[in-house]
């Protein structure tokens, strides 16, 4: 049995962060699901020499590695901790989640839908009369950033700055060498230094006069008596920014992605709405935002026949799992009648995606609204579309569509 060694380098900590050796041309990164296909296949459990670390692909593994925080723990030592709730396991985890599920209940949620809306319609209004659109640039992404930014209470002036440093944050290497992987981490310190800094200057600001936003209800709340560090508060802030609005961006342009490549689909919703949260859930398993997500072994535990020793990185692709034959039926093909549709694009377990309420209901209306402002939506020809620069998120730079009225 291979079980891989437990490696403790820094650069070793982080290689998991490089594209795998599988998938590096532009093209496999556009499409890397014939690869996760044949990986589930062959080797559904395999430890990457290279990227020092554990992958594992097949829907079982992946859904097993999720549901047990115990044994595959998400503090996993790579990255700046920070008070992150993504790197906490219970018991602090579920007093934090329980303390950040107050602002994002089904109500408080449903509270933003005319918000939504009113973004929607003001970015929409913007390029009717162009006729063309970057569905990155005018739509999917800033659509988002302005949702959260006024959650956090971040000035309309500095919701683009926001944008470009959560991009870098979530921004991977762009080759397996030690340059590339030097240039990521520089500009990620730089990114979460100037965020700190940032947040910094809105806590204070709110500790002397409270508003309604998310950062005052952090700044009043209390877990067993005791208030948030400023580390977990900043910690808060820098997830939400970027959980905010970088899945829900790939989410909306990857199912625009979806309907210019299938037109059959995109008429078919057209002329029945009632159809938008069945092209977002089936967008979310065929097409999804995040592509893996990173754990590491508490324990000498057993998956797929191999043994994975205690310390060892282990990364569950998400993407190949929503592929997974054995679990759903005609896996690569997209179904908007799919039922029930299992994905694990949010997650699984007590680190099931907390914003997914939030990214769910602003893509149902913005693709709503988006399919009836226009009666067709066509790729721009001839512009060749590059993949957002990260091993986990899968996304377009830009996706220009051509607009018919």
């Amino acid at each position: 049995m291979t079980t891989g060694k437990n490696t403790t380098s820094e650069t070793e900590r982080y290689a998991n962060l490089i594209p795998m050796k599988e998938i590096q041309s532009i093209q496999d990164r556009l499409f890397p699901f014939s690869i996760y296909d044949t990986l589930r296949k062959t080797t559904p459990v395999r430890y990457d020499q290279t990227r020092a670390c554990w992958d594992v692909f097949r829907y079982e593994d992946v859904h097993y590695i999720l549901k047990n925080p115990k044994l595959f723990s998400s503090n996993r030592g790579v990255g700046n901790k920070q008070g992150n709730i993504l790197k906490m396991d219970p018991p602090k985890h579920t007093k934090m989640r329980n303390l950040i599920n107050k602002a994002f209940t089904p109500k408080a949620v449903n509270e933003l839908t005319q918000r939504i809306q009113d973004v929607t319609t003001f970015l929409l209004d913007q390029v009717k009369a162009k006729g063309t659109m970057d569905m990155i640039h005018d739509f999917a992404g800033p659509l988002p950033v302005i949702i959260i930014a006024e959650l956090l209470g971040v000035p309309t002036k500095d919701r683009e700055l926001f944008k470009t440093y959560s991009d870098i944050l979530v921004a991977g290497a762009e080759d397996g060498s030690d340059e590339a992987f030097k240039v990521m981490m520089k500009k990620r310190q730089e990114g979460t230094m100037f965020l700190n800094g940032y947040f910094k200057d809105i806590i204070q600001e709110r500790q002397r006069s409270p508003k309604d936003d998310f950062i005052s209800l952090l700044l009043a709340a209390e877990i067993d008596g005791e208030k948030l560090t400023e580390e977990e508060l900043l910690g808060f802030c820098i997830l939400l920014l970027v959980a905010g609005n970088e899945t829900t961006t790939n989410l909306i342009a990857n199912a625009v992605r979806y309907m210019v490549e299938d037109t059959d689909i995109q008429e078919q919703v057209r002329t029945n709405l009632s159809l938008v949260p069945n092209l977002v859930e089936e967008t979310l398993r065929f097409y999804p935002p995040v592509q893996a997500i990173g754990r590491m072994a508490t324990e000498d535990v057993e998956i797929g026949g191999y043994t994975i020793r205690k310390g060892a990185q282990v990364i569950s692709w998400v993407a190949a799992a929503n592929r997974d034959e054995q679990k759903f039926a005609q896996p690569d093909r997209f179904m908007l009648e799919r039922h029930p549709n299992p994905h694990l694009s949010f997650g699984f377990g007590i680190h099931f995606c907390l914003g997914a309420p939030l990214a769910r209901l602003e893509a149902k209306v913005a693709l709503s609204m988006l399919l009836t402002s226009f009666s067709k939506l066509e790729r721009v020809e001839h512009v060749e579309l590059e993949p957002i620069q990260s091993p986990f998120v899968f996304g377009v730079k830009s996706l220009p569509i051509r607009l018919s009225l």
